[in-house]
């Protein structure tokens, strides 16, 4: 239904992409993420792409990886959501999705907690060109995927998958999408976890370092380079690209 990609936390492989490229401290856009303008009402929103229909491997999946807190836990977790917008193509194949990675403690494995977005049970049909927000996905009667888990199955509430698996922690949590069918173009913006808001607007000359510059591909960039991008956030706003 979905993709596997490898990610590499310490020795433990989790079901996730390589970051590489990072905005600020709270989130990594990986494959063919972008940030784009305008949001939800709003500057700024990131696109995700999954396309393997074309020649390009550049677009086949993207996503967005969010810092977790250490000793963080699956049961510590009460909400997940976002605002999507789909201009091309629509949810299926599991995508997009949240990615909880959880270290199953009886294999010491990082498996995932899969989160679809879209209309349940068949996560398809959301709808095109419209500002959609998803509401919590972790509300106690919601439908999880944790089939990777032992004693998991493709439907799990909420509820019962807390049950089983609250005490196991969480190392690494995205959005992802990365469908092997039709193609998707998905804007997401808003990015709630816990009582964190991500709304990938850019704050300060910290979101140009570790690469994060690139990610300015609309206004207040394109930036040549690093230092150009720190000058603009230094000049407040008024750098020169």
């Amino acid at each position: 239904m979905y993709k596997t990609l490898a990610l590499t936390v310490g020795a433990v492989t989790i079901a996730a992409v390589s970051a590489i490229a990072a905005i600020g401290s709270g989130y990594t856009l990986f494959g063919g993420a972008t940030l784009v303008s305008p949001g939800n009402a709003s500057s700024k929103a990131v696109q995700l792409v999954a396309d393997v229909s074309n020649a390009s491997t550049a677009d086949d999946f993207s996503g967005i990886e969010f810092g977790v807190t250490s000793g963080l836990t699956f049961a510590d977790l009460d909400t997940l959501s976002l605002d999507y917008n789909f201009t091309g193509g629509s949810c299926a194949g599991g995508s997009p999705r949240f990615q909880v990675n959880v270290l199953d403690p009886n294999t010491n494995t990082v498996k995932n907690i899969f989160v679809y977005v879209g209309p349940a049970p068949s996560y398809t049909g959301c709808p095109p060109n419209v500002w959609t927000n998803t509401g919590n996905l972790l509300a106690p009667a919601n439908l999880i995927d944790t089939s990777q888990l032992s004693g998991g199955t493709f439907y799990d509430t909420v509820t019962a998958a807390e049950t089983k698996y609250g005490t196991y922690q969480v190392v690494g949590i995205q959005v992802v999408a990365d469908t092997f069918g039709a193609a998707q173009t998905v804007l997401i913006d808003n990015v709630v976890i816990n009582s964190q808001t991500t709304t990938f607007e850019p704050i300060s000359k910290d979101d140009c370092k570790n690469g994060g510059w690139k990610n300015f591909t609309s206004d207040p960039g394109p930036f040549k380079n690093q230092g150009q991008c720190v000058s603009h956030f230094a000049s407040d706003g008024h750098g020169n690209h």
